[in-house]
């Protein structure tokens, strides 16, 4: 006799966990539904994503009038209009996906084109693996997935047609910003006298403004369906709906299963290469007989295994446990792993996409990953390097999605990537020969314009578009959008050229590099005053003249302005971290440093960001504002970096729907909190890690090949805000500097043993944080 459903699934579950070798299941402790509340738009995906990096991430997709975008495909409220199996987490600007859909429908369905939608009768629930929805016309939709299939379990009421509708031109849209929204192109669907179906989509746009690009898909019932049909029509006009076996073409088109049982599986696997592909996914990875129970069971068994067990810690409170291993799971959602589905070119490299945004991720998140999962983050850096060998655009990406570059908010990030990787020792197959040029380029030549209404001054989709500038200037005018936000990151990019040209042995490209990587300086107004401090980074006319600028406005710090996503004030501190010593002499030295800096984390300042955060002038819901709390370190207050920093992690962040301040931009939001926990933060682009103050007694994290990195604290609280380090060893040693460095505590592994008090001690009384392009 079979157990019970619940009790089978926990045995499956079990005997996952024993057979990886693992005994505690730390998926209990994701909440995959932290992020997605309709407050502070954090965008996630709580739908099933079977493993790290997985091509499914099958979920509902919701509208809600009026009309809000759906970025995951999720909203908390609203109308379920189909179950689809491609998306995103954590993005902005558009929803991209929400391709490759099934809906359900009790009752009978005389118009497939209509609106077949309908809300929730109970809020979803789910967990690491599996998802389910109860609609309102009593229909319960169960999901478990795997890397490139998914099974979908539906229960329909007694004594109501029972239909399943594929609607090949379902696709998420965008009624925010219309120019971005995704558009159906053309489709193809065709079923079998087996009863199984295939086809294909084609789609374009979305935030990265993509191009038509297509999706294939084999779906099969496990139950045999009573009747089927196929359908072709504009809009909601049907021309046609009968028993034809074959639709294509730009009309909407696809078909409708009806069925006797209440209980129908389906499983469908999608494939960027062919229709026999993606039914070799489904056979291959979810066979005829698949349970949501065995499929929940691995997926729960991956996810311990590959990320969730590299961090352990003696922690008992739920909501820590919560945000900690939530935010683990939220870094691996995407990018996907697409290798061998590239079909762009074809290449023995891997093939990563849904990249968002290297320009999210650069300061902290990929740094995280390399540590959490070394073999992925070699595989990603080999893939971009591939997309610059081989492909169309023939850059390293910014962004990518689709098999498409875009966009590209400001530097040319993946150059700050592979310089972190690069100082910190990565090879895993890394060709260092061609991930220089790939940077060179980035460096040397500007990309052609894609004319994109936005920023129509240069290109947005990869590259350096203000590269013109840049190299007669030394900064970039007013001629082009961004013009200050994007000039300190190509500084921060040239570090990264100069950091991998020294390595590599071209000095002269070294010297050259260095140089061009304090040109943030240029931008510097030491004239220009506000809230009775001067020295800004502002924009810069040709002519070399500083126009009046208000240090607390950036216009609509948008596309079009000077500043991209926040003010002066907040770039002036995201200047040059590689070249801090000088930031902190031009301010006037480190006792007026540190009065300017602790200045942004004053309440009531800045009234855009009120509502959010009290009106600070940082705004942790911004990238660009992710460092700022730790540079106290360089000017010797490393008690501050550890009271401002914390006031963030724990007033901003929560275990619940609303528990991030913003949108997660793929899990950058959630690696910042994560090093938090941590007790330290890197600069990316160097070995160095700014040391604050763990969360935790006890945490281990496990850096593959027989290494840890081991982390104690005594007298802490993390409840009550005891935090101050009172004195560190490090390896066994007493340690007296604000900072360690990769080959410390990461490259063979290491200890760090705390001990925290109340009242601020003056330990870190050693040399301060390097700063490499002081001179």
């Amino acid at each position: 006799m079979r157990p019970s459903t619940d009790l089978y699934a926990a045995l499956l579950q079990l005997l996952g966990i024993l057979a990886s070798g693992q005994t505690v299941d730390y998926t209990d402790h994701v909440n995959i539904f932290r992020g997605t509340g309709p407050i502070n738009g954090g965008n996630m995906f709580p739908g099933v994503v079977a493993e790290p990096y997985a091509v499914v991430k099958l979920g509902p997709d919701l509208q809600q009038s009026p009309f809000k975008d759906a970025y995951s495909g999720y909203l908390s409220s609203g109308n379920i209009t189909g179950f689809s199996m491609m998306h995103e987490s954590g993005t902005g600007g558009a929803p991209k996906y929400g391709v490759v859909s099934q809906m359900p429908v009790a009752g009978p369905v005389p118009n497939p084109l209509a609106d077949l939608s309908v809300p929730r009768a109970v809020n979803d629930t789910g967990s690491v693996g599996n998802y389910v929805s109860q609609l309102a016309s009593n229909i319960t939709v169960e999901l478990a997935a795997t890397s490139h299939a998914a099974l979908y379990q539906y229960t329909f009421p007694t004594g109501e047609d029972k239909n399943i509708v594929v609607d090949v031109s379902h696709v998420l849209i965008s009624d925010d910003r219309p120019q971005w929204t995704q558009h159906y192109v053309n489709g193809s669907f065709q079923t079998f006298p087996d009863g199984h179906y295939e086809g294909y989509g084609t789609y374009n746009g979305g935030w990265n403004v993509a191009p038509d690009w297509t999706i294939y898909f084999c779906g099969y019932f496990d139950s045999p369906a009573t009747s089927s049909k196929t359908f072709q029509g504009n809009g909601t006009n049907l021309t046609s709906f009968d028993s034809s076996s074959s639709r294509l073409g730009t009309d909407r088109v696809g078909g409708i299963f009806s069925f006797n049982d209440t209980s129908v599986t389906s499983r469908v696997g999608v494939s960027f290469i062919s229709t026999s592909k993606a039914c070799s996914f489904v056979k291959d990875e979810v066979p005829s007989g698949s349970s949501l129970e065995s499929l929940t069971a691995r997926s729960k068994s991956a996810w311990n295994t590959a990320v969730l067990s590299k961090i352990k810690t003696t922690a008992t409170n739920a909501s820590d446990l919560t945000q900690l291993y939530s935010n683990l799971y939220a870094m691996f959602l995407i990018p996907s792993n697409r290798t061998g589905e590239n079909p762009v070119w074809t290449s023995t490299e891997p093939y990563y996409d849904d990249i968002f945004t290297f320009w999210d991720l650069f300061r902290c998140a990929t740094s995280l990953t390399h540590v959490i999962d070394p073999t992925g983050y070699a595989e990603q850096l080999r893939s971009i390097i591939d997309i610059w060998r081989e492909s169309p655009e023939g850059y390293l990406p910014d962004a990518r999605s689709s098999n498409r570059n875009g966009e590209t908010q400001g530097g040319s990030n993946a150059d700050n990537i592979l310089a972190d990787a690069y100082v910190k020792g990565v090879q895993d197959g890394i060709n260092w020969a061609d991930a220089y040029s790939a940077m060179m380029k980035d460096a040397e030549v500007a990309p052609p314009n894609n004319d994109d209404a936005r920023a129509p001054d240069s290109s947005t989709l990869d590259g350096r578009g203000a590269l013109p500038d840049w190299l007669k200037y030394g900064y970039i005018t007013p001629t082009y959008s961004r013009a200050v936000s994007r000039g300190v990151e190509y500084a921060a990019n040239d570090f990264g050229l100069y950091q991998v040209a020294t390595g590599l042995g071209h000095a002269t490209d070294a010297e050259k590099y260095l140089n061009r990587s304090r040109n943030w300086r240029n931008y510097y107004n030491k004239e220009q005053s506000s809230l009775n401090f001067t020295g800004f980074v502002v924009p810069r006319e040709a002519n070399g003249t500083f126009p009046e600028y208000d240090p607390l406005q950036c216009g609509g710090c948008y596309w079009e302005d000077p500043f991209y996503e926040d003010t002066p004030w907040e770039y002036t501190f995201a200047s040059g971290h590689h070249d801090m010593a000088h930031l902190v002499n031009i301010s006037g030295g480190a006792e007026n440093f540190t009065k300017k800096l602790d200045t942004i984390f004053t309440p009531g300042l800045q009234s855009k960001n009120d509502n959010l955060f009290g009106g600070t002038i940082v705004n942790p819901a911004n990238e660009p504002s992710f460092t700022s709390p730790y540079l106290f370190n360089f000017a010797g207050r490393q008690d501050l970096s550890v009271k401002r920093s914390r006031h963030i992690a724990r007033a901003y962040y929560n275990d619940g729907v609303e528990g991030i301040p913003g949108n997660s931009d793929a899990g950058a939001m959630q690696a910042w909190q994560l090093w938090n926990m941590i007790g330290l933060y890197p600069l990316v682009g160097q070995t160095t890690f700014l040391i604050h103050a763990p969360w935790f007694e006890s945490m281990d994290i496990d850096l593959e090949g027989g290494k840890t990195l081991s982390i104690t604290s005594t007298g802490g609280d993390v409840a009550n805000d005891v935090y101050y380090v009172q004195s560190l060893r490090v390896n066994g040693n007493d340690w007296t500097k604000s900072w360690v460095s990769w080959d410390d505590v990461f490259a063979n592994g290491g200890t760090m043993d705390f001990v925290l008090g109340s009242e601020v001690k003056d330990w870190a009384t050693g040399e301060l944080p390097p700063s490499p392009a002081s001179v």
